[in-house]
């Protein structure tokens, strides 16, 4: 079992997020802490410039309002909501937390991810905790 786990949430793929939850809730030690994380994807310097003031500010604040009304059913969960690159950031808060587990939804792979590599298939190959996926 695991003292601090943390879920990422993707809110554009919502029927995954209950699956990550109840799995991470299994796998969660008496007394231990479950964080959802989203992760806003920065915006490009080249667009920023053409944004108003205050845009990517603004845009956390939302996520944080849609992350709270998602986890409304789960008090327990601390939602949190950053800005980065998905997959390293991820990585980095699970690092900078004490992160033991991470339980990831995944989605089925497409040929884009075979050549890429999705976020899930590079949380699980550079994590340095247990990650547990989801289908």
């Amino acid at each position: 079992m695991y003292k601090n786990i943390l879920v990422p949430i993707a809110l554009d793929h919502r029927p995954t997020i209950k699956d990550a939850l109840d799995a991470a809730n299994l796998l969660l030690s008496d007394g231990g802490a479950i964080t959802a994380l989203n992760v806003r994807e920065v915006t490009p310097s080249y667009v920023e410039q053409y944004l108003p003031e205050g845009h990517a500010e603004q845009a956390v604040k939302e996520l944080s309002v849609m992350m709270k009304s998602e986890l409304a059913d789960a008090p327990h969960v601390k939602p949190v909501v950053i800005s980065g690159h998905a997959a390293q950031s991820i990585l980095d808060y699970a690092n900078a937390h004490e992160i033991d587990c991470i339980v990831l939804a995944s989605h089925d792979p497409g040929l884009q991810d075979y050549f890429l590599g999705s976020t899930a298939g590079r949380v699980v190959r550079h994590a340095h905790c247990a990650v547990h996926v989801v289908r």
